[in-house]
């Protein structure tokens, strides 16, 4: 808007645009993906930490107190595990991205996760106590970011 009609040479950036897929069980993401940052910055330059989470809303229900979502953080080893990558799969996915997609724009990290008070009893919060790492072909269990 800036451009078009106040004159201002700043241009877009299009690195990190966080973005959600709006379908019932919503999909958000902001930056890599595991197999980009992989190839990027190398299989053992790559800290990926996720986890499951349940809603208060799903806990709540009979018919739905099985479900769980899901989050994942990918972060460069190298740079002081630096966020390059958050994926999220669950309901209002797309609301929880809006802010970690700001949060990339300022290069945060891991520890800006851990150094926050998580919102009880929020699925966001899982961010906040994440700590399972990604292994290949270990499953996840549910303790791991709830």
């Amino acid at each position: 808007m800036n451009r078009l009609y106040a004159g201002s040479q700043k241009k877009m950036d299009y690195t990190d645009i966080a973005t959600t897929v709006f379908t019932p069980l919503e999909y958000g993401a902001v930056g890599w993906s595991e197999e980009e940052a992989k190839q990027k910055l190398g299989k053992d330059g790559v800290t990926i930490y996720h986890g499951y989470g349940k809603h208060l809303e799903w806990n709540l229900s009979p018919i739905r107190s099985d479900d769980k979502g899901y989050f994942k953080v990918i972060c460069d080893k190298n740079q002081g595990e630096k966020v390059v990558g958050v994926h999220i799969l669950c309901m209002g996915a797309g609301e929880m991205i809006q802010g970690l997609g700001v949060a990339m724009k300022a290069g945060f990290t891991k520890a800006h996760l851990d150094d926050c008070v998580g919102i009880h009893p929020t699925m966001a919060e899982g961010f906040t106590t994440l700590t399972e790492v990604k292994v290949d072909g270990k499953v996840l269990e549910m303790a791991g970011g709830c």
